[in-house]
């Protein structure tokens, strides 16, 4: 393949870093809503380094802001239907954590 036939492929991973670090972020990162959310939100290009503005659930239609800072994209550029997230604390040395695809 040459790389005009790679471009545009789905990523199968992204590790994404986020900020502030809560157990609630943590937990609602983790959900598998939260994850579809982020690939029809998020849906295109991706590369490490990009950073989006988001928010999760604080619960009874309250939100809280979170920064979400791409570390690594896998197997593509895009993120797409395909595409899994791996969510690390900032902080954190650690390129995976629990807080993975949850689908």
């Amino acid at each position: 393949m040459t790389a005009d036939a790679t471009a545009e492929e789905v990523a199968e991973r992204v590790v994404v870093r986020y900020a502030p670090v809560s157990d609630r972020i943590a937990e609602e990162l983790s959900k598998s809503q939260y994850h579809a959310y982020l690939r029809r939100t998020e849906s295109g290009p991706v590369a490490a380094g990009d950073e989006w503005a988001e928010f999760v659930s604080r619960g009874c239609g309250a939100t809280a802001d979170v920064t979400l800072t791409v570390e690594a994209v896998e197997g593509g550029d895009r993120v797409g239907d395909g595409t899994a997230f791996t969510f690390v604390p900032a902080g954190s040395d650690e390129r995976e954590s629990e807080t993975g695809d949850g689908d």
